[in-house]
């Protein structure tokens, strides 16, 4: 099979194939032809056996589709697209957009806390601001007497749930637990523990049932 080198830990001895079946393989130094020194981004033909590599050898130039057969969809676009680690508002975007029904990959920690992060200093703003309009609709003597300038963000509420339970879902699979346990986080008082101790807990080693290890985790 056809890849490139995503990463290579020389000190621990571990690193991380894309293959062009949009997986990720582990292999290690005895994986690689006698020689070989992979860097990030070399093209390369392996061997795969269940998420590793083996016989891992340099090629002149980085596998591409067959002219005319589209890339694949669905699940595999986004395993695809999380080979580049990505900065905390990039991460909010895409939790928002693409991923905001994703229930199925995983979401390493950096991904989970940008997430809550501008969920929250957002919130704060448009609650800021729309406490600002009451009083300014009201008159700022008289204190607010209306609650319309809360609109914005209630509405910023309402579409925030349903990728907030995706990223959390995908914070589970990301430590290796079923989705399911995002239940334990709207429970009264135990709601809040819970969203600390799964966006503490490091990501599982390798390739698990919902996919492989997300982009930039180091170990």
């Amino acid at each position: 099979m056809r890849g490139t080198v995503f990463h290579y830990d020389e000190d621990h001895d571990y690193g991380y194939i894309d293959g062009i079946d949009g997986k990720r393989y582990i292999f290690g130094q005895s994986d690689l032809t006698q020689g070989m020194s992979p860097t990030k981004g070399m093209p390369v033909e392996f061997t795969p056996d269940d998420g590793t590599a083996h016989d891992i050898v340099a090629t002149k130039s980085a596998a591409a589709p067959p002219h005319g057969i589209p890339q694949p969809a669905g699940g595999r676009a986004i395993e695809n697209r999380s080979a580049t680690s990505l900065g905390l508002w990039a991460y909010f975007l895409r939790a928002l957009g693409d991923d905001y029904r994703n229930f199925t990959g995983r979401a390493r920690r950096k991904e989970f806390w940008a997430f809550h992060l501008w969920l929250y200093v957002l919130l704060v703003a448009l609650f800021g601001f729309g406490a600002l309009l009451n009083l300014a609709i009201s008159g700022f003597d008289d204190g607010p007497r209306t609650s319309i300038g809360y609109i914005p963000a209630l509405l910023f509420v309402l579409a925030a749930i349903l990728p907030s339970i995706a990223v959390v879902v995908r914070r589970l699979h990301d430590i290796g637990l079923t989705g399911w346990l995002v239940l334990l986080c709207y429970i009264p008082a135990l709601g809040p523990v819970a969203i600390l101790v799964f966006g503490l807990l490091p990501s599982q080693f390798g390739e698990n049932r919902w996919g492989p290890l997300p982009a930039g985790v180091r170990f």
